[in-house]
């Protein structure tokens, strides 16, 4: 007999509001990028140039702003609310995605690696990403931006879950 699949729910928990800050700073660092952008098309391509160009110049500036309003004002506070996640006695749950959203369930007896990362912005916040590695042609699942103390702690938890299931299998 097998078991029953566990269930797709809500996971518990959501992201410290450090998250907000670090999105919206991605979030500014990308617009810049983009108006860097629409600045040397504005300065390069002469005005009077055929073709769409006319269009361009007042339709990239409008689309850079549109960007920049969403991205940095409602963006970040969206996936806030939207990503969440949790860690059970049988499996690890996280739900993203601000327009798209993914639930993934990933057994315990499937962990094989669980690792924490930092990049150079999540330093910044006090911030870090646990990855839980398995053998599923999925590949890795993230549980983003976790207060670092909590993602060190939640990756010494899985490790160690996973190791006791392991033990008992062999």
């Amino acid at each position: 007999m097998t078991a029953a699949p566990f269930p797709v729910r809500e996971p518990a928990w959501s992201l410290p509001r450090a998250a907000i800050g670090l999105w919206v700073t991605e979030s500014v660092i990308s617009a810049v990028l983009l108006w860097l952008g629409i600045g040397a098309f504005l300065l390069f391509v002469p005005a009077d140039a055929g073709g769409p160009v006319p269009v361009l110049r007042w339709a990239l500036p409008l689309a850079g702003l549109l960007y920049a309003v969403v991205a940095i004002g409602v963006r970040p506070w969206f996936k806030h609310r939207v990503y969440r996640w949790e860690i059970t006695g049988e499996a690890a749950y996280t739900r993203t995605g601000w327009l798209t959203q993914t639930w993934t369930l990933v057994p315990i007896s499937r962990i094989q690696t669980v690792d924490v990362t930092r990049g150079v912005l999540q330093q910044l916040f006090g911030l870090a990403t646990v990855a839980v590695l398995t053998a599923s042609s999925q590949g890795t699942v993230r549980i983003w931006h976790l207060e670092h103390d909590v993602a060190q702690r939640v990756a010494d938890d899985l490790a160690s879950r996973a190791e006791q299931v392991r033990d008992r299998a062999t």
